[in-house]
């Protein structure tokens, strides 16, 4: 008669490593890898320094044709901001409205369950380039403008450096709150004239109207409220630092919309 042989034990099984990558860091790693490998915000940071340079060449220009007063070569690069601001406005634009276009939101909100996750990771990583944007070109802006003053300008490292880290803050702002925008209206084109109008058309219309009380509403628009903070150079109701609270109560209210309406609505 034959025996039968013992069975082996069963191997233990294998202990899987902990997930890793998950929670808000993980989503800001996968925006920070969305936005790197799409061509948009490329081509809009080249288009944002080409701007750069064609305007405070001119700027520097017309300081040394027209012979104006000597002033601080950090202005040329502050002065271009009423232009290249759009560049960051349509880099992060697009890091959200291109997902809701072609239905990838869909995915990003199943991968990211929590959804203000989401809207914190695309405002931070679209904050912090456009923080890294800011300091581009206004560095870009003296170093092309430097020559064009042609004794029109001073420099100081302390002021040029003041200026560059407003404007980078300035810059950084203006990407959340177009952000905040965009999560709102989830169209480009919504969007996108949502922020024309209120970065541009509205100060235009005030100035332009003039007038006491359209002016004080005009003082409290993001972007005279950032010039302020940048430049400094006073007929502000208010200090040169509330510039930049005021932008950033902006920039809240346009992120609180985009969160209310990101919660509430279907992707």
């Amino acid at each position: 008669m034959s025996t039968l042989s013992p069975r082996p034990a069963p191997a233990a099984p294998r202990a899987l490593p902990a997930p890793t990558g998950g929670g808000f860091p993980g989503a800001v790693r996968a925006e920070w890898t969305k936005l790197r490998s799409l061509r948009s915000p490329y081509i809009c940071l080249s288009a944002g320094a080409l701007l750069t340079v064609v305007f405070t060449f001119y700027y520097g220009s017309i300081a040394r044709i027209n012979d104006h007063p000597v002033q601080p070569l950090g202005n040329a690069g502050v002065a271009s901001v009423v232009l290249v601001q759009f560049a960051v406005v349509v880099l992060a634009m697009v890091a959200v409205t291109s997902e809701y276009t072609t239905g990838s939101v869909r995915s990003s909100l199943l991968w990211v369950p929590v959804r203000r996750h989401v809207l914190l990771a695309k405002s931070l990583v679209a904050g912090v380039v456009g923080f890294g944007a800011g300091l581009l070109y206004a560095v870009l802006g003296m170093a092309v403008a430097w020559p064009s003053f042609d004794g029109h300008a001073t420099f100081d490292a302390a002021e040029a450096t003041a200026r560059a880290l407003a404007m980078a803050a300035a810059l950084a702002l203006t990407a959340v709150l177009s952000v905040g925008v965009s999560f709102a209206l989830r169209n480009a084109a919504g969007a996108l004239s949502a922020l024309f109008g209120l970065l541009s058309a509205l100060p235009a219309l005030c100035v332009g109207l003039g007038g006491t009380f359209l002016l004080t509403v005009d003082s409290y628009l993001p972007q005279t409220a950032g010039g302020h903070f940048m430049l400094g150079d006073g007929g502000a109701p208010y200090p040169r630092w509330a510039g930049l609270l005021i932008v950033a109560a902006w920039a809240a209210v346009a992120q609180l919309a985009g969160r209310a309406l990101l919660v509430r609505r279907d992707a």
